[in-house]
């Protein structure tokens, strides 16, 4: 890993308290990158800065609820204030679910869209002049789910599909400006974001049916990340099921949806089954 890469380099980090995002804030403060942590709460990400970098005057939180656009234009406007520029922009900020939509409350559909899709459409929006002025990099944060739909998980497929058509627009529009747009796709990756799931009237999962401790962990999630960062490049699909899914899913359709299916009937408590 090219470590200088990142050195110096201004870099916000959304849903940065936890999982994925903590981890590559810890990742890019080790290779002396100036970091920006968002998040809704603001006391953790506090408390997590230290391990980002001991140098309190490279690390600056911001809290912020993605899907409310001032909040986003407040955060880019807080790190510019700091560090005058913006370099990369990860977002990563998210929630999921686990209902089937016939059960569903459409409040839980929305919410998932105002945090995944808007959230992500309101950040690169403040942060595009920056972006485009240091010819940096702008990261979606997507899933498997954005290219090969799961059941049970409708306003949480939908949302990662948005997202990348989202950012592949904007990878053409900019073409020839030196913008780099990646959309990044994790496979299972141990977090909290499953046990955070909302269910069919929008309150907590609180468990996993997975087991987190086979899943490929956020610190190696981290550093693809950041591999992809250095390389510029447009896609990362990452572990050896989501690629085999997203092919399969380009090359047999039909058969992708029934070992889908079977997939996740197979999971602990699967709504199929209620």
């Amino acid at each position: 890993m090219d470590k200088a890469f990142f050195k110096d380099k201004v870099i916000i980090i959304t849903g940065a308290s936890s999982g994925i995002g903590l981890a590559s804030a810890r990742l890019f403060g080790s290779f002396g990158a100036n970091v920006v942590m968002a998040a809704r709460h603001l006391d953790v990400l506090e408390k997590e800065a230290p391990s980002v970098n001991a140098d309190s005057g490279k690390v600056l939180c911001v809290r912020t609820d993605v899907s409310v656009e001032q909040d986003c234009r407040n955060l880019v406007e807080q790190t510019v204030a700091k560090f005058g520029r913006v370099d990369i922009l990860v977002n990563n900020a998210g929630v999921s679910m686990r209902a089937m939509f016939k059960d569903l409350d459409l409040c839980v559909i929305h919410k998932l869209m105002d945090v995944n899709f808007w959230g992500t459409v309101n950040c690169t929006k403040y942060a595009l002049p920056y972006l485009l002025e240091s010819k940096g990099s702008v990261v979606g944060v997507i899933s498997i789910a954005g290219y090969s739909a799961l059941p049970a998980r409708t306003g949480y497929s939908s949302s990662k599909y948005a997202i990348r058509g989202f950012l592949d627009t904007i990878r053409i529009e900019h073409l020839y400006d030196g913008l780099h747009v990646m959309v990044f796709a994790p496979g299972y990756t141990s977090s909290n974001v499953r046990n955070a799931a909302l269910t069919a009237d929008g309150s907590a999962q609180g468990e996993t049916p997975l087991d987190e401790g086979k899943l490929m962990s956020a610190e190696e999630c981290a550093m693809y990340l950041a591999k992809g960062l250095r390389k510029r490049k447009a896609e990362m699909i990452l572990t050896g099921l989501g690629k085999v899914t997203v092919l399969a899913h380009r090359l047999f359709p039909r058969l992708t949806d029934k070992l889908t299916y079977s997939f996740i009937a197979r999971e602990a408590g699967s709504p199929f089954h209620k």
